[in-house]
């Protein structure tokens, strides 16, 4: 039962996460793959969309690895890089987008639902407990409501 187990774990083990990346895409120096993979982790598969391109297997996302390692090796800083992908993809391709006047409601979008849920939340209460107190029945009243209430 043991042996099985180890079995079973040894097959299991190489099944982790699985990068894209291609042995003839990594860069000699791992200085720049080391800058290459954490540029590639930052960008999204256009095809894809929920993966970065280091974990895509998309033939668009290997020309982006490709791409980010030629501008890396020709002696391009990581911001000049992410740069001329997002001049060339527009903003989605960054699986962070940047914090810009342009994305403020992005950004901003789940501060202010917060903050309209909350009042939302404590106007209604207040609505509720006002509502709660209302005024006693009059003697008329509960006569008419014994009335109701009896077969």
């Amino acid at each position: 039962m043991n042996r099985l187990l180890l079995v079973l774990l040894l097959l299991l083990a190489p099944v982790g996460a699985a990068l894209a990346v291609n042995p003839d895409e990594v860069l000699s120096d791992p200085a720049l793959e080391a800058r290459a993979r954490a540029l590639s982790a930052e960008l999204r598969c256009m095809v894809c969309q929920n993966q970065s391109i280091d974990d895509s297997n998309a033939e668009l996302a290997k020309d982006l690895r490709v791409l980010v390692r030629e501008r890396l090796a020709n002696g391009d800083s990581d911001e000049a890089v992410i740069d001329y992908v997002v001049s060339r993809y527009g903003e989605f391709v960054l699986l962070k987008p940047r914090f810009e006047t342009k994305t403020l409601i992005l950004w901003g979008m789940p501060a202010t639902l917060l903050l309209v849920g909350a009042i939302t939340l404590i106007v209604a209460s207040r609505r509720r407990a006002a509502q709660a107190k209302g005024t006693p029945l009059s003697e008329d009243e509960k006569e008419k409501l014994k009335k109701l209430l009896q077969p």
